[in-house]
């Protein structure tokens, strides 16, 4: 947000701030809950050395100063070490947001001191929330309680059939609603309790397939015959021991795996989809009303200068009265034009010739094509055709309504834009038959090099073009950057939480089994006493942490992938690259969970040879 490189690269310099200045107060939230609940495991970790300080005469007042200045301490080495990596990174992340909007910008190591100090009293704000909490929780601690906190254990959950197979119905039954989507009239005609009802049977069905059919499948295998082989019976009965406390943590992460991956899926697809879209929206690199011939000239030297031209036409219509009922032609004519712009035949087909793109239409006497916006679906009328009466009393037949738009919407360089002309393509002869005796009026349309950095020329053509009153202008580089940079910040930020959150949830799994570990470590000892060795240790490890982090993550995949098929991939079918757009999305956050994994397997390792080790 402070970076002046960047910001002197941005087009929409308000909106950029506003959206990035929006991204870190989210992120900066979800910070500092994330930390309240690693602050408050802590704190739960360390009851008996709190019990021991209290049994030794210190207050509670003297306890809670000496966890504020252990927060202060890691604080000051965390922010400094922060802001200095930050400072460093800023040039990474400013060259990839740069390379997210297509600009050819360097961007310079920096460190805003605007950036520094609101660091700074940010975690100044949540160094004071840490120590008021930790101050509550060792005030509500009784002495008693905290030598006796290692030894609350959780118990095993009696596991039902019914629940666990229900948990199964609820999740294939919002599968199968989301399937739906789109196709049928209970999510047109009911969406938002279709959306409700669908949300509360997954939520509960992951709910319960955690607390019940994973406990059930576990008490099943504790149940076969070969429970005694190999090391089964130990991964499994502490499995069973730990569903109770996992639950709500495995529900968690699987629904906000879920959420994550489908908001960056859908807004990398919709970051992909947007340059085509403008493309395709907005063809005309420049398009405005003809300016008499020194403005003219003024203009085409403005841009051989700058993008010299690849290609250029005139085309001139007629403008008729205003027709307030186009409900026949527009599904939204709110966006177009009250009055219709009339063009021959032969000036569309010299435009799809200038932009070798679209179809060259023939038409016959009183027939006539309406040209549409992506809004409109294409359609051909054969036996029904809509008539429309302009100029008095001209009727014309309605043949197609083609998706093409000859005059784009009117745009300026800073982002505003007007309703679309409404065309009107009739014959040739029909053509010349209505333009004698009235008022033309004339459209200059070029294509020049390389219109995506065409920002300053478009705002110095735009001024000039605007002194006259009603003139009509509309260039692609103005919608271009304001939707590539909109999509790029989005993608930037959302992206951006999406790491700090999916660290953030492999971390609470992580913390949780810091904990076990801790509390097993006697179990550990023991089975080292009766003969159990090293390799047979880290298997059991291995895969009792395999069922830790594997349901969760699968599940989390499996709601995303429902929610992106049937929302996205089913929705945007010509586009190539996005299956490979959405399998590297899951395949780094199932990347960033096997670091966990293996993370973890070691730490676990180490936590249960402590004392074996003294």
């Amino acid at each position: 947000m402070f970076n002046k490189d960047v910001v002197a690269a941005i087009q929409n310099k308000e909106n950029y701030k506003t959206v990035i200045l929006i991204a870190s107060i989210i992120v900066f939230l979800f910070i500092v809950f994330f930390i309240l609940y690693a602050n408050s495991f802590f704190m739960k970790q360390r009851k008996k050395e709190f019990g021991m300080y209290l049994l030794y005469g210190m207050k509670e007042r003297h306890v809670a100063t000496m966890v504020f200045f252990e927060t202060l301490f890691l604080s000051t080495i965390s922010v400094s070490s922060g802001i200095l990596i930050g400072g460093f990174l800023s040039k990474f992340f400013g060259a990839v947001l740069m390379n997210l909007m297509h600009y050819n910008e360097d961007i310079s190591f920096s460190f805003p001191l605007e950036a520094i100090v609101s660091t700074i009293l940010l975690f100044a704000f949540l160094i004071g929330i840490i120590t008021i909490q930790s101050y509550f929780n060792v005030l509500r601690l009784q002495l008693v309680e905290l030598f006796h906190a290692k030894e609350k254990m959780d118990k095993p959950v009696k596991f039902s059939m019914p629940l666990a197979i229900l948990s199964i119905i609820l999740i294939v039954a919002a599968y199968y609603t989301i399937t739906l989507a789109g196709n049928t009239d209970i999510w047109k005609d009911y969406f938002k309790e279709t959306l409700i009802v669908t949300t509360v049977a997954l939520i509960a069905g992951t709910y319960l397939f955690f607390r019940q059919f994973s406990g059930w499948i576990l008490q099943k295998m504790s149940q076969s015959k070969n429970y005694f082989k190999g090391n089964k019976m130990l991964w499994i009965s502490s499995l069973r021991f730990a569903i109770r406390g996992n639950t709500v943590n495995f529900t968690f992460n699987s629904l906000i795996s879920a959420i994550v991956i489908f908001t960056v899926g859908f807004i990398a697809v919709d970051y992909a989809v947007k340059g085509d879209v403008v493309k395709k929206e907005f063809p005309n690199h420049f398009a405005f009303s003809t300016q008499d011939d020194k403005t003219q000239k003024q203009i085409e030297q403005l841009m051989n200068d700058s993008h010299p031209i690849v290609d250029h036409e005139r085309i001139t219509g007629i403008q008729t009265e205003k027709i307030p009922n186009r409900k026949a032609f527009f599904s939204y004519p709110e966006y177009y034009t009250e009055e219709f712009y009339l063009f021959p035949e032969s000036q569309l087909n010299a435009i799809v010739d200038l932009r070798e793109a679209g179809e060259k239409v023939d038409l016959k006497g009183k027939e006539a094509i309406v040209l549409t916006r992506g809004l409109d679906e294409p359609t051909k009328y054969k036996s029904s055709q809509p008539e429309i009466t302009v100029l008095e009393d001209n009727t014309f037949r309605v043949v197609e309504k083609m998706r093409y738009p000859l005059l784009s919407i009117p745009t300026s360089p800073g982002g505003d834009s007007h309703p679309q002309p409404s065309v009107l393509i009739i014959s040739d002869e029909a053509f010349n038959y209505l333009k004698e005796n009235r008022t033309l009026s004339s459209y200059e349309i070029f294509q020049v090099e390389d219109p995506n950095t065409s920002n300053d020329l478009s705002r110095k053509i735009y001024d000039i073009v605007m002194t006259t009153e009603g003139a009509y202008y509309s260039a692609y580089i103005d919608m271009y950057s304001i939707d590539t940079e909109s999509s790029s910040l989005v993608l930037f930020s959302v992206a951006f939480f999406a790491v700090i959150a999916l660290f953030a949830l492999g971390s609470v799994i992580y913390f949780k089994q810091l904990r076990e570990a801790t509390e097993e470590r006697e179990h550990y000892l023991i089975l080292r006493k009766i003969g159990v060795d090293d390799k047979e240790i880290k298997k059991i490890i291995r895969k009792q942490l395999l069922f830790v982090f594997l349901p969760p993550l699968i599940l989390g995949l499996v709601h995303s992938w429902y929610l992106l098929y049937y929302s996205v991939i089913l929705v945007i079918k010509d586009l190539p690259s996005l299956t490979t757009i959405i399998f590297s999305v899951m395949g780094l956050y199932i990347l960033t969970y096997l670091i966990f994994y293996v993370s973890s397997t070691s730490i676990y390792y180490k936590i249960i040879n402590e004392k074996n080790t003294r």
